[in-house]
């Protein structure tokens, strides 16, 4: 399988991107900067250099195009203002999911956050986020059955080492989750078809990520 990650250098990207090389899938990261390609490489990753914030939709269904699955899971980062929440976190993710119907790759998943929500009040920066990330989850579900999608939406991401076990269902309430296991959780998804069309949140659990995936499909 050919996996094409969106902010291939993030944090959740690298984690993912190693997985998937480990199991033997071939794995391409869009990143910006031409500096993070050794980073890529490092983990694994063909690195693919774009400004996910100026391209066009033809120009990122070119990377995209012989894919078997687009993942979302680039970021405007905690220290961006309110604009590149507009450009990142909504534009960005907007722009990958048309470029995948373009491109023909049916499978997508999307990092996005929890309590996202297109309709979130609020001027601070971090009510633009929830906005933003709720605009785009809007636009990839609008596209029905042009994508098969899937949307996670991660409690608090920490660094802490991950444990394998989750809490994922429509509604899990708030919590913390490692990056490590939302990488793992997003790699699982990839095989389950069962996911898809499903608006997924995530924290720590106590069940297995495999086992978790499995009961959120249904398989």
């Amino acid at each position: 399988m050919r996996i094409v990650i969106a902010g291939g250098h993030g944090r959740i990207a690298l984690r993912l991107s190693r997985l998937l090389t480990a199991r033997g899938d071939e794995v391409a990261g869009i990143i910006r900067n031409p500096d993070h390609e050794a980073d890529l490489r490092e983990a694994g990753a063909e690195p693919l250099v774009c400004d996910l914030e100026s391209a066009s939709a033809e120009e990122v269904a070119a990377l995209l195009r012989g894919a078997d699955a687009a993942v979302f899971a680039a970021g405007a980062g905690p220290g961006s203002g309110a604009d590149r929440k507009a450009t990142v976190d909504k534009g960005a993710a907007v722009l990958l999911a048309d470029a995948a119907v373009r491109a023909g790759v049916r499978r997508l998943l999307v990092v996005s956050s929890m309590a996202a929500d297109p309709n979130h009040e609020g001027d601070e920066v971090f009510d633009v986020y929830l906005r933003a990330k709720g605009e785009a989850d809007a636009h990839v579900r609008s596209l029905g059955d042009a994508l098969d999608w899937t949307i996670l939406r991660p409690g608090m991401l920490t660094d802490d080492a991950g444990t394998g076990r989750v809490l994922l269902s429509a509604s899990t309430g708030r919590g913390p989750v490692p990056r490590d296991d939302v990488a793992a959780v997003l790699a699982e998804l990839l095989d389950f078809p069962g996911t898809v069309g499903l608006t997924l949140e995530l924290i720590s659990g106590s069940t297995p990520v495999q086992d978790a995936v499995k009961m959120v499909s249904g398989e």
